[in-house]
């Protein structure tokens, strides 16, 4: 039988380093661009990364999605298949209201979750919203909207990233993810 106790002390550790308790200011000039470059499987499956790189491929920004977001995001992208997504609706409500998502920008990262904010067009009363990343990546690519990191939450959220990785692989190690651990069925 596993020891419960280092997974119990494993759990309480889980936080990722330089979490900032704020968002983070910025001027336009200091953003990077990114683009969709790919998605990482590596460590949890159940919590993949979405790779976006800068235009030179100098910066990379992992994001984490939902395994449902990741899924949305590789089918937006075949072009192989007829063009589907659950973001239509979305995509022509906001047309038919005048309202157009103008950039997103990486501005927080907070526990386990990182967090942008939208900068909007054409509502009457909201020029910006702050949402989870996981949340908004798949709409955001859907739609087009540019998106942008400082350097810094880009080095940061790297950090993020290697201990999601190392995360996962010692709870690997410690048989959470076996199927005679008893925790998972």
């Amino acid at each position: 039988m596993k020891d419960v106790s280092n997974i119990l002390k494993f759990s309480t550790r889980f936080v990722f380093a330089q979490e900032s308790q704020e968002e983070e200011t910025f001027h336009q000039n200091d953003l990077v661009q990114l683009f969709p470059y790919g998605l990482s499987m590596d460590g949890d499956a159940s919590r993949p990364f979405l790779l976006l790189k800068d235009e030179a491929h100098v910066y990379t920004l992992p994001v984490v999605v939902s395994p449902i977001d990741a899924g949305v995001v590789l089918s937006q992208s075949n072009k192989m298949v007829m063009e589907s997504s659950p973001h239509r609706f979305t995509a022509t409500l906001l047309q038919s209201l005048g309202i157009e998502i103008k950039q997103a920008v990486f501005v927080e990262i907070k526990g386990s979750s990182q967090y942008l904010r939208l900068y909007l067009s054409g509502h009457p009363e909201m020029s910006s919203m702050k949402l989870r990343a996981d949340e908004a990546m798949s709409l955001c690519i859907f739609l087009g909207v540019p998106l942008f990191a400082t350097k810094n939450f880009i080095g940061r959220s790297r950090v993020m990233s290697t201990e999601v990785e190392s995360g996962a692989q010692k709870l690997n190690n410690l048989g959470i993810f076996d199927k005679g651990s008893g925790y998972l069925n």
